[in-house]
């Protein structure tokens, strides 16, 4: 059996379930979702139940099993986990890029394992991205607003721009670990696809409308996606999907927006610098996204 820790936003619980999905097909054993982490997080919330994935929940008394229950045990299982990767454990990410020794553990009925970490890369999981591709689609069907959405974008040239602002400015340590992407980025980025597409038309996502509305200054047709809330969001992300195109932010969320994106001649343009300091995410881009 294979549990997999969900944390963090939307994006974030998607590598998490994409990488312990992994796990779990090729070897053929169950998995786990521990969501037990929501209780307390108060930034986001379990956003899971509404793509087609295999919603398994893990027992507290599963979770208990596997999980360290103390500062010291879990910096024990930490400074190992430099060393050696266990098949009976409980395995943390070692570091921001892809750990090809995360793809050797495996879980069986003698010996089970439980993932803690981002694992923000597709390296984890390409070798089964159609099964990927299925489960996270998302079975929750669209509501009026939005099918009159997926009508306009689907009818144009449509590219997603997503500019993420609220935590990463409102929060002072979430600030100082990523930044914001510039205007200047944007434009630049927009230009580009601008060059490459004929009638581009620009679907505006962000958490936070008033800034975006008083400072980004398009001269393509734009349309602003306004109305999906924070309990909507994978609304948002099906959205970005099926534009032709997309720009992302520093940001997961959009990141799966424009890896959930089907167009095989898709562009995708996303920041090169993804935090403020020189954090090594070497394997977060895909190779045949443009870096700006």
């Amino acid at each position: 059996m294979v549990i997999v820790k969900l944390i963090g936003g939307l994006g974030n619980q998607l590598f998490q379930y994409a990488m312990a999905r992994r796990i779990s097909y090729l070897h053929n054993i169950p998995l786990k979702l521990d969501i037990s982490g929501f209780v307390e997080y108060k930034l986001h919330n379990y956003s899971l139940m509404h793509f087609n994935i295999i919603e398994d929940i893990a027992t507290q008394g599963e979770i208990d099993k596997f999980k360290p229950h103390n500062v010291f045990s879990k910096q024990l299982f930490k400074l190992l986990n430099k060393f050696i990767i266990f098949n009976h454990s409980y395995v943390m990410e070692r570091h921001h890029y892809f750990d090809p020794d995360i793809l050797k553990i495996h879980g069986n009925s003698d010996s089970d394992v439980y993932l803690d970490g981002y694992w923000q890369s597709e390296k984890y999981f390409l070798d089964i991205e159609a099964v990927v591709r299925d489960e996270l689609s998302i079975k929750t069907l669209p509501d009026h607003e939005n099918e009159i959405m997926i009508e306009k974008i689907i009818n144009s040239a449509a590219v997603s721009l997503h500019i993420r602002r609220a935590d990463y400015v409102a929060n002072s340590l979430t600030s100082k670990i990523y930044g914001t992407c510039t205007l200047d980025y944007y434009y630049e980025a927009v230009n580009m696809v601008a060059e490459k597409v004929e009638a581009p038309h620009f679907y505006i996502f962000s958490d936070d409308p008033p800034w975006v509305l008083a400072n980004l200054k398009l001269k393509y047709p734009s349309t602003f996606v306004a109305h999906n809330g924070p309990d909507k969001n994978y609304e948002d992300l099906r959205l970005m999907s099926l534009c032709r195109h997309n720009i992302i932010a520093n940001s997961t969320f959009s990141w799966w927006g424009a890896w959930l994106n089907q167009n095989a001649d898709k562009i995708v343009v996303a920041p090169k610098h993804w935090f403020v300091n020189q954090t090594d995410v070497r394997d977060l881009l895909p190779q045949v996204w443009v870096k700006l």
